[in-house]
């Protein structure tokens, strides 16, 4: 079976590991926490860096941070991970879904405008799967209505927008460290930002609200979402080798492409824009709509041949647990629900050797091809 993700560990993280335990420094409280804040936050441009227990949450600090709650509307793609919109729900505020952009799957930013109300506090960019959402536009829109960005980074290790860093743009930026990341920690996240006190008031929260000099008296609620050092110790062995990470994912998405290249049955995913060149954080595939059968059942053939995938995210305007809460009622988005319902991507992982992906590619002609 190739997996759809396997890691590449093969720098300093046995050493850097080794170290923790010899010095006994496996807690949230080791030196390798503050080396990681502050190298990640130097490599997109940010002043400050926040390490937290995982991607997901980092964006519940980031959200709590800029102290968004009720009677707050907050703009997002409906086409994510649930994470993003759970964060904005848990808050009090309330989320609200754009379609996406066929070409890209990110947000389509051509209809981020007619969503925004007087109740509108925020913009949640997620940059999906490879390349990153067209900035200027949104940043534009954001100074135009007096709103705050927040930046869903969790698959931009190492992304670029027009030169300049993903994750280095709006309020406040987010990241994952999930083992399926161009850097992993195992789980873990980073929240990055250039304000002295949302930095501050991160900390605060990841760290239940301890005060300073009375730690047992709570003047407000936080979560323990501290990283340890243990995981610290992988990023800071991982993001020594990111632009390495980098090249080889371009190499692996331009090697997918010329071998898929010819298949009528499936929109590739897209290179470039005029902005960007994707880093292919994972290789997504959309069946077009002449094709009989749809994602799952693509994928279901190709885990008979050993090839594992994963499926498209499903958008945020049919979760049932949103709906429950009687959100996104009578709500249509016709990109994000196709690309949802046809979309699919196969073994990614920087461990991913050229023969698999060979295989691969060989398993996605067969079972189109049949299809004919």
């Amino acid at each position: 079976m190739i997996p759809v993700n396997q890691p590449l560990l093969d720098g300093n993280e046995k050493k850097y590991l080794l170290e923790c335990i010899d010095t006994g420094w496996i807690s949230s409280e080791g030196p390798f926490i503050k080396r990681f804040e502050e190298s990640f936050a130097a490599q997109v441009n940010r002043k400050f860096g926040i390490a937290v227990c995982n991607g997901s949450a980092a964006l519940d600090v980031a959200v709590a941070a800029l102290k968004l709650g009720p009677g707050d509307e907050v703009i997002l793609p409906s086409f994510t991970i649930i994470s993003c919109a759970a964060s904005i729900v848990r808050m009090g505020a309330k989320p609200v879904v754009v379609d996406s952009d066929p070409e890209t799957w990110n947000i389509d930013i051509s209809k981020i405008e007619n969503k925004i109300t007087s109740k509108t506090k925020a913009i949640m960019v997620v940059h999906i799967y490879g390349l990153p959402v067209d900035m200027d536009p949104v940043l534009k829109l954001a100074e135009k209505h007096g709103l705050k960005i927040i930046e869903d980074a969790a698959e931009m290790h190492g992304q670029t927008y027009r030169g300049k860093p993903c994750g280095s743009f709006g309020e406040i930026s987010a990241f994952s460290f999930y083992p399926n990341k161009h850097i992993t920690t195992g789980e873990g996240g980073m929240v990055v930002t250039d304000d002295p006190d949302l930095a501050e008031r991160c900390r605060s929260l990841r760290n239940l609200c301890f005060q300073p000099q009375r730690r047992f008296v709570h003047e407000e609620l936080g979560w323990n979402m501290r990283m340890t050092n243990l995981q610290a110790a992988l990023g800071i062995a991982q993001l020594e080798r990111l632009s390495f990470f980098i090249d080889k994912k371009r190499k692996m998405g331009a090697l997918y492409s010329d071998c898929l290249q010819n298949i009528e049955e499936i929109q590739l995913p897209c290179n470039q824009k005029d902005y960007a060149k994707s880093i292919y954080w994972v290789y997504g595939l959309v069946i077009k709509d002449f094709v009989p059968f749809d994602a799952q059942e693509a994928m279901a053939r190709l885990a008979e041949k050993g090839i594992g995938t994963r499926p498209f995210f499903w958008p945020m305007h049919e979760q049932p647990v949103f709906h429950k809460m009687g959100l996104f009622q009578n709500e249509k988005l016709p990109v994000a629900e196709r690309i949802a319902r046809r979309g699919f991507y196969i073994p990614s992982g920087l461990a991913l050797t050229e023969e698999q992906i060979k295989k691969t590619a060989d398993a996605v002609k067969e079972i189109f091809c049949n299809s004919r």
